[in-house]
């Protein structure tokens, strides 16, 4: 997919869910979806690679828990096979992958009412799942940049759709290159944005490092948001 048409793919999970619920709920439903989507295709990604290198399965599945550890039973397949009770499954494997996570992915999922089969019928959640399930969202397929740059367009329209800014929850992109410009970021170094929001910060210091030539592998990037700290380093910050 091109970034107009990754930007088209993640939108039209909101068209599911107009009049079902306000436009300012959209995203505590939508966000959720991807980011789940994303860690375990980044995931199977991993353990195929490393399975195709070695043969060996259980190196190939700790070479993928490595990054993020998606527990037996909590991967993107076994929610989209749940036949019943879509919410509380959900509700459960993000629970579960959080717990397994707890350094990185401690509350990510945020807190939606996804039992709440008034609010949200099981049909419907069906359908986003079905929605997100139509692509992959690897690396390979979708690069970390593109993936953020989609991320900021639905800030933007979730914030539009209920009339807010989109200012009030990310930087701009260009004033955010042109930071990183002037802080000229060098392998090595260690980078900390206290306001991280989507991280587009952190990712352009890592490209302004590789793009000069440099190991980015050797930055240390630190971001943290609503008082939750957290670290990445060099190529391992997966899901952005």
């Amino acid at each position: 997919m091109g970034q107009q048409a990754l930007e088209s793919y993640l939108w039209g999970a909101a068209n599911l869910l107009r009049g079902l619920i306000d436009a300012g709920d959209y995203k505590q439903y939508v966000f959720p979806l991807p980011f789940f989507k994303r860690l375990s295709d980044v995931w199977d990604e991993d353990h195929r690679n490393a399975l195709d290198e070695t043969g060996d399965r259980g190196y190939a599945e700790a070479t993928a828990n490595d990054r993020f550890i998606i527990p037996a039973g909590a991967h993107w397949s076994d929610v989209r096979r749940a036949a019943r009770d879509v919410g509380r499954t959900l509700r459960t494997t993000f629970r579960a992958i959080e717990t397994a996570n707890p350094e990185r992915l401690a509350g990510v999922f945020g807190n939606a009412p996804w039992t709440d089969k008034a609010q949200m019928p099981a049909a419907t959640l069906k359908n986003l799942i079905e929605h997100f399930s139509k692509h992959t969202l690897s690396l390979a397929a979708v690069p970390e940049d593109e993936l953020g740059n989609a991320y900021e367009y639905l800030v933007k329209q979730f914030a539009d759709d209920s009339g807010h800014t989109a200012q009030e929850f990310y930087t701009n992109r260009t004033l955010v290159h042109l930071m990183t410009q002037m802080l000229r970021p060098r392998p090595g170094e260690r980078i900390y944005d206290p306001t991280a929001g989507t991280g587009g910060m952190l990712i352009s210091a890592l490209a302004e490092v590789h793009g000069n030539g440099g190991d980015a592998r050797t930055l240390g990037l630190y971001g943290q948001e609503s008082c939750t700290a957290s670290r990445t380093s060099g190529s391992r910050s997966a899901t952005r």
